[in-house]
């Protein structure tokens, strides 16, 4: 894993000016683990989700977002689907092979459950995310995190009001351990 890339909450907004389209706070000079932990504590806890992925490198987004959706979904050993699959193996090697099998999985999945957007986030990781010969269109930065965001929030939507709390507060944890691991240089 890298080190974590941003020292404060403020260096993430400048690097991805559409995320104060997705979060509703300001940008701060907090660290990046004390602003996810306000924005938990907020009216829109999903925000922290948001900036987790947005915070962390694009690989650990995604490895995150497979465990946050596997654990809201309670998606058990023998009934992965295809998309969730291809996301994990791009995690575990992050080359153009396992990129544009995500790709391709995550374009031809249907949109409406989690799974293919995390195909998408590894999809849309780097390198051109065109799948039709001779045309290349590069993936853009920001494309990875709000793919990641969609499918834990896509997840979040498809449990109980009881259950939705104590899930997200268990993706939130996840994401700032790996913020705070990624900020130990391990």
């Amino acid at each position: 894993m890298s080190r974590l890339r941003f020292l404060t909450a403020r260096e993430v907004f400048e690097s991805f000016p559409g995320l104060a389209d997705d979060i509703r706070s300001a940008a701060t000079a907090d660290a990046p683990t004390a602003f996810v932990r306000n924005l938990a504590a907020g009216d829109t806890p999903e925000d922290a989700l948001t900036f987790c992925a947005y915070a962390l490198a694009r690989r650990e987004a995604v490895w995150w977002g497979c465990q946050c959706v596997r654990a809201v979904a309670e998606i058990r050993p023998g009934e992965e689907d295809p998309s969730l699959l291809a996301a994990e193996a791009w995690v575990r090697e992050p080359d153009d092979e396992h990129r544009i099998a995500a790709l391709t999985l995550g374009n031809e999945s249907d949109r409406r459950g989690p799974t293919p957007w995390l195909a998408l986030g590894a999809g849309w990781s780097g390198g051109n995310i065109s799948l039709l010969g001779g045309a290349s269109v590069p993936s853009k930065p920001d494309m990875t995190p709000k793919a990641v965001r969609t499918a834990i929030l896509v997840a979040l939507a498809r449990v109980g009001a009881k259950e939705r709390a104590p899930r997200l507060n268990f993706c939130v944890e996840g994401g700032l351990r790996l913020m705070q691991h990624e900020a130990q240089g391990a």
